[in-house]
């Protein structure tokens, strides 16, 4: 099934890009807000939600690219379609000139708004735990 690719721009408090850097490209900084448990081995990181000796799901992703206090670009491992990735890059918003994080993501069309949904979920949670 083709996937959609959606763009979605969050605004942040945060004037400095390598705090929101840190928070987007390491495993410390994904494990304090979009996964339970984040761990990268050899560009390949795990997501894991949920306890690891309880009920969990991991997912793994390559990273395809990485540029310093730019962008950050994901492949999940089981995607067949060779034309889907997720990336989150920081940008400016055109309006304020503010920080800005600009997320990539694909989904079938049946769960655009359900992904939409999701990024919407972790974006919260990326402002209650670092104030950005």
């Amino acid at each position: 099934m083709k996937k959609e690719r959606i763009d979605i721009e969050y605004p942040l408090s945060s004037r400095q890009t390598d705090i929101v850097w840190r928070l987007i490209s390491t495993d410390h900084g994904l494990g304090r807000w979009l996964a339970d448990e984040v761990n990268e081995d050899n560009g390949v990181i795990s997501f894991t939600w949920g306890q690891p000796w309880a009920d969990h799901h991991t997912l793994s992703a390559n990273i395809v690219e990485r540029e310093k206090n730019s962008h950050i670009r994901f492949r999940w491992v089981e995607e067949d379609d060779p034309q889907a990735f997720w990336e989150m890059r920081i940008g400016r918003s055109e309006l304020t000139g503010d920080l800005c994080l600009c997320v990539i993501d694909y989904a079938p069309e049946d769960e655009v708004d359900d992904l939409r949904s999701l990024w919407d979920d972790n974006m919260e949670r990326l402002h209650m735990t670092s104030g950005l």
